[in-house]
C-alpha cells in the first residue's frame, strides 16, 4: 500500500509536500469571485480531514485501487439539459436550480411520471467499470434534487414509487459489482435537498403550509435514508457525502456514527464536512501538480458535465484519461472518473469506448497504477510522469523523444536495470548511462505503445531524488508559476467556471510591482540556445523580461487576451551545464492585469 493504513499516526492533517526547489503552498484566492461560483464552491465545506483508518482492511480498496468510476444518474438525466425546448449549458444535475433552468418543485416532481430507464443494464455498467480498470463504483443514491434512485421508505419521491420503472436499480448494480469483482458505494447529498421541506436550499413550508426547519428534513428524510443505504445493500466501500454547506456538526457526527455502525469497513468522504471524513476529496475537476500527503482523491468527469447533457460530446480521449490517472497516482492520490448515463439508463458509446481504450492500457501495465506510490520528483516531468513500487520506478512516457534518448534528471541511486515494457510480463533491456547527474536511457526511435510507453527502472535502494526542475534537451519543458519563488508580486490560486459547474483551477502570479519576479531554479544538461515562451493572460500589450541570474536577459512586448495562451519572448542562452535561476517579470503595460501561469523552454532543433 502506498499509505501505511496500519499506523495509528495517520491521524494527521493533509498538507502539501514541502520540497526543495519548489514554492510553498500557493495562497488562497482572496479576490471575490462571481456570486454563483462563490455560493457553489462554499457548499463543499471543509474537506481537509484527518484519517481514521485503523487497519489495512478499511480503505484498502480505495488506497490500492487508485482508480474508480463515479456515476451521476437521476431524474435530471431524463432532461439532458433541455427544458421546454431550451438547452441549458452546464452540469446537468443542477438543471432544476435557479442558476440553470429554475424548474418549480411541482413541475420537477411531475418529471418522474416520464422517467422510465428501460435501457439500464447494471451488468453492462459494472462490466464497463471492470473493463476500464476501475476498482469500485460510487453512484448517486440521492442528489440535491431530492429524488432517490433507490426504493426509499422515507420519501415516496424515488424511482420505485414515483416512476413507471418501478424497480430498484441500486439492488441490481450492487449485485452486478459483486459478480464482476469490484467494490460499490453510494453518493448522498446530506445537506442540500431542493424538494423536501426544510432541506438545504429547499422549501421552507410543508404541504400543509406549516413552517419546515432543517431539523424536520434531517429527522424525516436525511437520517432515515442514510440508514437505508448503509443497511439494505450489503457491504459498501464508501459513503460519499457531498456539499455540507452550513450543516451543523452534530448532524454530520450522527450520520458518520450510522455509517460506522452499519458499515464498519467503509470510508466516509471528506465532503461530509467539519473535518470528519476519512480522506480528502479535492475540488471538482481538480488534479494537483504538487504531491499531496495522506489519503485523497480527485473527482473528474469524462466530458464537461457530470450528469448526461444531450449536447456534450467533448469526451476525454483514452490518452487524456491516462494522463490524468497517472498524474493523480504520481501525486499520491486516487482518480475517480464520472460517467453520466442517459435518462433511459444507457451509457453514451463514446464515453464507454474511451474508458475501454484506457482500460486496455492498464491491463498491460497494472503495476503503474495499482498499489503504486507517488513520484519522488513530486511533480510531472517534461515527457510524462513517474509512479513507484518499492525500489522500482515506472516511467510513463507520454511524449516519446524522437532523439532516441530519454533524459531523467536528479536520480541519485545506482540503477540495477532498465527495461522497456511491452506488457505486464514482457520487456526488453535498454542501455543507460549517467551524464552530469542525469540518467540517460537509449530508446528505439518509435514509441512501442501507441498511448503511453513504460520504462521500468530498478534501483539499488529506495528512490533518492533531487526534485529540482530540469530543462529537457529534447522535449519542451513547461514549468508552472506555482513552483516559482515570487517577490514583488503575489502567487494566487484562482478558480472559475467555463460553463456552470465546469471548474477550472490555476495558480498564477499577479499584482506585479516594479522589480517583481517569479523565479525558478533549473538544471541544464545540454548548454546552448532555448526558445522561451510565457503563458499568461492580461489586457493590451505587455512587456515581459526573462533573465538568467548572472547571465543573459531577453525582453519583448506581446499582446494579451482574457484566456491563458503561450506567447514567445525570444531565445535565451545557457552557456554550460549546471544550475541556473531564471526569472520572469512583467515590466510595462497594464501590469496589474497580467497573470502568469508558467514558462516554457524549447530546445532548438
Amino acid at each position: 500500500m502506498k499509505h501505511t493504513l496500519k499506523t495509528a499516526s495517520l491521524a494527521s492533517v493533509f498538507a502539501l509536500v514541502s520540497m526543495s526547489c519548489m514554492a510553498k503552498e500557493p495562497a488562497k484566492d482572496t479576490a471575490k469571485p462571481a456570486a454563483k461560483s462563490e455560493k457553489m464552491d462554499d457548499l463543499w465545506g471543509d474537506s481537509v480531514v484527518k484519517l481514521r483508518a485503523a487497519d489495512a482492511k478499511r480503505g484498502q480498496l480505495f488506497d490500492d485501487g487508485n482508480y474508480a468510476m463515479f456515476i451521476h444518474w437521476g431524474l435530471y438525466s431524463n432532461l439532458g439539459n433541455k427544458v421546454k425546448g431550451k438547452t441549458y449549458y452546464g452540469i446537468g444535475e443542477w438543471i432544476m436550480n435557479s442558476n440553470m433552468a429554475g424548474i418549480p418543485i411541482p413541475e420537477y416532481r411531475k418529471l418522474a411520471n416520464d422517467f422510465n430507464p428501460v435501457n439500464f443494464d447494471a451488468k453492462a455498467i459494472a462490466q464497463l467499470a471492470k473493463d476500464a480498470g476501475m476498482k469500485y463504483i460510487i453512484i448517486t443514491s440521492k442528489h440535491h434534487d431530492g429524488f432517490a434512485m433507490y426504493h426509499s421508505k422515507a420519501d415516496k419521491f424515488n424511482i420505485v414509487d414515483a416512476t413507471p420503472y418501478g424497480r430498484d436499480p441500486m439492488k441490481e448494480l450492487v449485485q452486478a459489482c459483486k459478480e464482476v469483482g469490484i467494490g460499490f458505494g453510494f453518493y448522498y447529498s446530506h445537506n442540500q435537498d431542493w424538494t423536501f421541506p426544510g432541506g438545504g436550499k429547499g422549501p421552507k413550508v410543508d404541504s400543509d403550509g406549516k413552517r419546515a426547519t432543517f431539523d424536520d428534513y434531517y429527522k424525516k428524510k436525511c437520517l432515515p435514508q442514510v440508514k437505508e443505504i448503509t443497511s439494505e445493500y450489503g457491504q459498501i466501500e464508501i459513503v460519499w457525502f457531498d456539499t455540507p454547506g452550513s450543516m451543523p456538526k452534530k448532524y454530520v457526527e450522527e450520520l458518520i456514527e450510522v455509517v460506522r455502525k452499519n458499515q464498519p469497513d467503509a470510508l466516509v468522504s471528506g465532503r461530509a464536512g467539519h473535518g470528519l471524513g476519512d480522506y480528502q476529496s479535492l475540488g471538482d475537476m481538480e488534479v494537483p501538480h504538487h504531491n499531496v500527503k495522506g489519503l485523497w482523491e480527485s473527482v473528474d468527469t469524462t466530458n464537461d458535465s457530470w450528469a448526461y447533457a444531450w449536447y456534450d460530446e467533448n469526451w476525454k480521449t483514452p490518452k487524456q484519461i491516462l494522463g490524468l490517472l497517472v498524474s493523480c497516482v504520481g501525486r499520491g492520490g486516487t482518480y475517480m472518473l464520472n460517467i453520466g448515463p442517459r435518462g433511459d439508463g444507457s451509457v453514451p458509446q463514446r464515453a464507454a469506448d474511451a474508458l475501454r481504450g484506457s482500460g486496455e492500457w492498464i491491463r498491460r501495465y497494472p503495476q503503474v497504477v495499482y498499489g503504486a506510490g507517488p513520484s519522488p520528483w513530486q511533480h510531472a516531468l517534461p515527457w510524462g510522469d513517474v509512479t513507484t513500487r518499492g525500489n522500482k520506478l515506472h516511467l510513463a512516457v507520454f511524449e516519446w523523444p524522437r532523439s532516441g534518448e530519454l533524459h531523467l534528471p536528479g536520480l541519485k541511486n545506482k540503477i540495477k536495470s532498465a527495461k522497456l515494457l511491452t506488457s505486464k510480463e514482457s520487456s526488453a533491456e535498454i542501455a543507460h548511462k549517467k551524464v552530469s547527474g542525469w540518467s540517460v536511457f537509449s530508446l528505439p526511435v518509435g514509441a512501442p505503445d501507441k498511448l503511453v510507453s513504460v520504462i521500468e527502472v530498478e534501483l539499488e535502494g529506495e528512490p533518492d531524488v533531487d526534485p529540482c526542475f530540469a530543462i529537457d534537451p529534447v522535449v519542451d519543458t513547461e514549468i508552472l508559476a506555482e513552483f516559482s519563488e515570487v517577490s514583488g508580486a503575489k502567487l494566487k490560486r484562482n478558480r472559475w467556471m467555463e460553463k456552470f459547474g465546469e471548474w477550472k483551477h490555476v495558480n498564477q502570479v499577479v499584482n506585479w510591482q516594479p522589480g517583481g519576479a517569479a523565479t525558478w531554479e533549473v538544471d541544464v544538461l545540454v548548454p546552448g540556445d532555448y526558445k522561451v515562451a510565457l503563458n499568461y493572460t492580461g489586457k493590451g500589450r505587455l512587456v515581459w523580461k526573462v533573465a538568467i541570474e548572472g547571465g543573459e536577459a531577453i525582453q519583448n512586448q506581446q499582446n494579451a487576451s482574457s484566456v491563458f495562451h503561450d506567447y514567445r519572448i525570444g531565445w535565451i542562452n545557457f552557456p554550460k551545464p549546471g544550475r541556473y535561476k531564471v526569472g520572469a517579470s512583467c515590466i510595462e503595460g497594464d501590469t496589474q492585469s497580467a497573470a502568469l501561469k508558467g514558462i516554457k523552454f524549447t530546445p532548438l532543433r
